[in-house]
């Protein structure tokens, strides 16, 4: 009986955390500051961000990707996937959004189990897309508003009040002068229960002041070379700004540099230098 007693508490307790730790990133959204999010792709990554001041992670599933060994587009299997995710979660104190692609599913249901698993996993957003996983192209906006509306409910229903679902649209990354129809993206899958929208591949000043302008909702943008400062892109109204697969990118630069210079000089001493 004290076990059932002190199981059910620790069950309540770790609920306890994971809203706390929603209410906590839904509040750095509407902060004085912009939300400056690092991207971590695996634990040690991640606890260094933390370390470094980061009041908020975000996976990066590309990152992930390459430590396994693989391209981006939901190749590895995505229980796979969700162990770092959790391994992630359970071990920073910081909020965590995971990066799940389009959902690593065919059908709505699966997608929708898999958003329930993450929460359940600790985190306390997503970043889900509308880009089709096999073929080049955009899912219809009443489909991905329809698949927005089934994650908000279900969330809802098993006690995820106010999960973060960072509406991803790759209207910039893959159509010719897109703002119109970003907008339209945007508003349309707000209206379906995401929390803010991500449009990676943004960079104009003009059509970035257009979007925040244009949809009541904190916008993410992510760094590009010739899109960099934080300061700025909070004076053009962004809420959220990430820097994707950059810093992994470096990270896997640096070490294989490094492997290079080992076996064609068979000398460590570069190893040690400042």
């Amino acid at each position: 009986m004290e076990s059932e007693y002190l199981l059910e508490c620790d069950h309540y307790q770790l609920g306890g955390m994971k809203m706390n730790k929603i209410q906590t990133f839904n509040e750095l959204h509407s902060s004085e500051e912009i939300l400056f999010l690092g991207n971590a792709w695996d634990l040690l990554s991640a606890l260094t961000l933390e370390k470094a001041g980061f009041k908020a992670i975000g996976t990066t599933s590309w990152g992930i990707a390459n430590s396994l060994g693989y391209a981006d587009g939901e190749l590895i299997d995505f229980d796979r996937h969700l162990e770092i995710i959790k391994n992630i979660a359970q071990n920073v104190k910081v909020p965590v959004s995971a990066d799940i692609e389009a959902g690593y599913g065919e059908d709505s249901q699966t997608i929708v189990d898999h958003v329930l698993r993450t929460a359940d996993a600790g985190a306390a957003g997503i970043n889900i897309e509308d880009s089709l996983k096999k073929q080049n192209g955009l899912k219809e906006l009443s489909v991905h508003s329809d698949l927005l509306s089934r994650i908000r409910t279900a969330l809802e229903n098993h006690g995820y009040k106010d999960f973060y679902i960072n509406a991803r649209t790759d209207t910039y990354l893959q159509k010719q002068s897109p703002l119109l129809e970003t907008i339209e993206r945007a508003n349309a899958y707000v209206e379906s229960g995401a929390s803010g929208i991500f449009v990676p591949g943004l960079m104009a000043d003009d059509e970035i002041k257009e979007i925040t302008m244009n949809v009541n909702a904190p916008l993410n943008v992510m760094s590009l070379p010739g899109l960099t400062n934080g300061s700025k892109l909070k004076e053009l109204g962004v809420r959220r700004f990430s820097f994707g697969n950059a810093l992994s990118d470096k990270i896997i630069a640096y070490l294989e540099r490094n492997a290079v210079k080992l076996v064609e000089a068979m000398d460590t001493a570069h190893l040690y230098e400042n």
